[in-house]
């Protein structure tokens, strides 16, 4: 099920980015197969848990050994896809870079996604979300004035990261379409999360953001683009920017605009955030969900990650699905004539479909048997070995 089904995607193990494009890939019907390391898993994720591994088959592969590099070259040359997340060079070194890859299999999409991109001064260092969040301009603006506020790392992880990735992938298959031939596609964290910053770069060109944190329409500095407490130590999201949704507003709070400062008088936001903060104090975020409800206030409950699935509206759109006891996102976006279905949950053990995959990937019983005699594989159908 879902529009890419028939599509083959070879997933060589890794951590955030790698693994949320091929969930995605996943999640829309491709065929993902993750090697693994024998007798071991990548990150701290216990296997019952791991969200991101889910809707792949496993199969269990030992990259450092002669011949282990030989077995993910053949399961490549029958695949469309392979996305890997290793620092510059180790793919190459391991046996298993886009030129021998791409030499087994032209027409192969070759993936890469790591934080600074294969190329630069930077490219060979250690990193994580924040540090290309830092590099890139997308964490100096977020935050209070006195100093940028570490976000959890959706951002350059998964939106300039893994997202990226799956755009440039699937980018890749429509040229395909046209050229016959596969290629390289280098996805960066550093540059996704530029790529995201494109709007405020217009906006300071146009005069409209300043580079000081919470001093802008987006940033928090605006009161009626805020978030404010309420009576029962909740909180609820304010984003009425436009002037009609502002005025829905403070209808909503019983507060009239001529006793106030003006929407777009910053030396008056101190005092309008107080005003409005006084108000959302007296009532409980449920309390106010019911009194902004079908209202164009753009007033919305903040909620905590367990409360989300609970939601009317994610109920209503089945935003969550339950996958063997595990709530949790469903397969986004929708479509009309190719849904994508109830993925299943990832391989609990490593390795566990070895035996099966290699098969129909042309592989014969005996030589997965020597292959495993030899070190090259873990993981029996059984589990690891």
């Amino acid at each position: 099920m879902g529009p890419l089904a028939g599509l083959t995607v070879i997933e060589i193990a890794s951590l955030a980015p790698g693994p949320f494009c091929a969930m995605v890939l996943a999640d829309l019907g491709a065929t993902v197969v993750r090697i693994d390391r024998p007798g071991g898993s990548v990150g701290a994720m216990p296997p019952g848990a791991d969200v991101l591994g889910r809707g792949r088959s496993s199969v269990a592969v030992d990259l450092k050994h002669p011949q282990g590099a030989e077995v993910v070259l053949r399961l490549a040359e029958r695949a469309d896809v392979l996305i890997e997340g290793f620092r510059p060079g180790v793919a190459e070194r391991l046996g298993i870079g886009p030129e021998v890859c791409l030499g087994r299999n032209p027409r192969l999409v070759y993936g890469r996604v790591t934080g600074w991109g294969q190329s630069g001064p930077r490219c060979g260092d250690a990193g994580h979300d924040l540090d290309y969040l830092a590099v890139a301009g997308g964490l100096y603006p977020i935050g209070p004035p006195e100093r940028p506020e570490v976000p959890v790392n959706f951002i350059a992880d998964f939106g300039g990261g893994g997202m990226l990735l799956a755009v440039g992938v699937l980018a890749a298959l429509f040229e395909r379409e046209h050229s016959g031939l596969g290629q390289t596609v280098d996805a960066a964290m550093v540059d996704g999360v530029g790529l995201l910053t494109a709007m405020l770069h217009g906006m300071r060109a146009a005069g409209l953001w300043a580079d000081e944190r919470h001093a802008n329409l987006l940033d928090g500095g605006a009161p009626f683009y805020s978030v404010y407490e309420t009576s029962d130590g909740g909180h609820v999201a304010v984003a009425a920017l436009e002037p009609q949704f502002y005025a829905d507003l403070l209808s909503g709070l019983g507060l009239e605009q001529a006793d106030l400062p003006g929407r777009m008088d910053r030396g008056g936001w101190p005092e309008l955030r107080e005003r409005i903060a006084a108000v959302f104090r007296t009532r409980t975020r449920a309390e106010w969900s019911e009194a902004f409800a079908g209202t164009d206030a753009c007033v919305a409950p903040v909620l905590a990650p367990g409360e989300a699935p609970l939601d009317p509206h994610a109920r209503a759109r089945d935003g969550f699905v339950d996958v063997d006891g595990i709530v949790q996102p469903a397969p986004a976006p929708r479509f009309e004539r190719t849904p994508a279905g109830v993925p299943h949950s990832a391989p609990v053990t490593p390795g566990a479909d070895t035996d099966r995959t290699l098969r129909e990937f042309g592989f014969t019983p005996e030589e997965i048997g020597s292959l495993r005699r030899r070190g090259a594989l873990g993981g029996a159908e059984s589990g690891c070995v």
